[in-house]
């Protein structure tokens, strides 16, 4: 397992690798160990894999919201003296990824937005919030919990890809809610028409969390974004189709490394 590194404002995050920055952002409930099946990358890249705030073993855990899970990750990276960055994301990452964007346009040379969303209806918000309330108050241990998230983010219940998640995925519930509610107040339509940095939108076909039509949409939103439907995937495509996933990180991040 990688050495774990805290920043001065006390995120935690893994650093390795060789070659242009590349930042990997987890989703919701998740630990940046997550990301291990991807550290194949740290062979053409220095990957930066953060604990977001209240996440993994992040012990800060005031001020959910998704600016503030953005602008740590920016003083991380000027701690780290990176110019700039590869920003990937998934599902609330891609948010995050997102909202770095916003923030500090400069530091970004290429955005990846995995199985994530710009936008939350405001009539899905409510129903949402219930729906997980109740899953969480139904799920009456971690196990539980665990084994009810495995089945909604994944397509294929292997026990190999059901025991990866469960390894991976370690909500604490009190900041499980206050993300998800993060997440309800990210509304970037005015945002992605004004991306100019390369773009990569994947969806994923059997994506019961976020759909692919979330992903559509945003693809139409980003001027010369591409946009990729990972086939026989559900919501992890990092975890159920790694070899796919990671080839198609590899194409594009290769396309768009800085002239020499």
């Amino acid at each position: 397992m990688k050495d774990s590194k805290v920043s001065t404002s006390g995120m935690p995050y893994l650093h390795f690798g060789n070659g242009e920055p590349l930042v990997l952002i987890h989703g919701l409930g998740e630990v940046k160990e997550g990301w291990n099946s991807q550290f194949e990358l740290a062979d053409q890249y220095e990957l930066i894999i953060p604990d977001l705030r209240g996440h993994g073993e992040c012990t800060k855990v005031e001020g959910i919201t998704i600016p503030n899970f953005a602008s740590d990750v920016i003083s991380l990276l000027n701690e780290l003296k990176i110019e700039n960055a590869h920003i990937l994301g998934l599902s609330m990452g891609g948010a995050v990824a997102q909202e770095i964007y916003r923030q500090a346009p400069h530091l970004v040379r290429s955005l990846m937005l995995i199985s994530t969303f710009h936008f939350f209806p405001k009539k899905l918000r409510k129903p949402l919030l219930k729906f997980k309330k109740v899953r969480l108050g139904v799920a009456a241990t971690d196990d539980d919990l665990k084994e009810t998230a495995a089945h909604m983010a994944l397509y294929s219940w292997t026990e190999e890809n059901m025991k990866h998640f469960k390894h991976y995925f370690q909500p604490k519930r009190n900041i499980f809610l206050k993300s998800l509610k993060a997440c309800f107040q990210v509304n970037n339509i005015s945002l992605l028409p004004t991306i100019k940095v390369p773009t990569l939108i994947i969806g994923c076909q059997y994506d019961s969390v976020l759909p692919v039509w979330i992903q559509y949409c945003m693809h139409k939103l980003i001027p010369d974004s591409e946009f990729i439907i990972m086939r026989n995937s559900g919501h992890l495509a990092k975890l159920e189709a790694t070899n796919r996933f990671n080839i198609l990180l590899r194409k594009f991040l290769n396309r768009h490394k800085a002239a020499a």
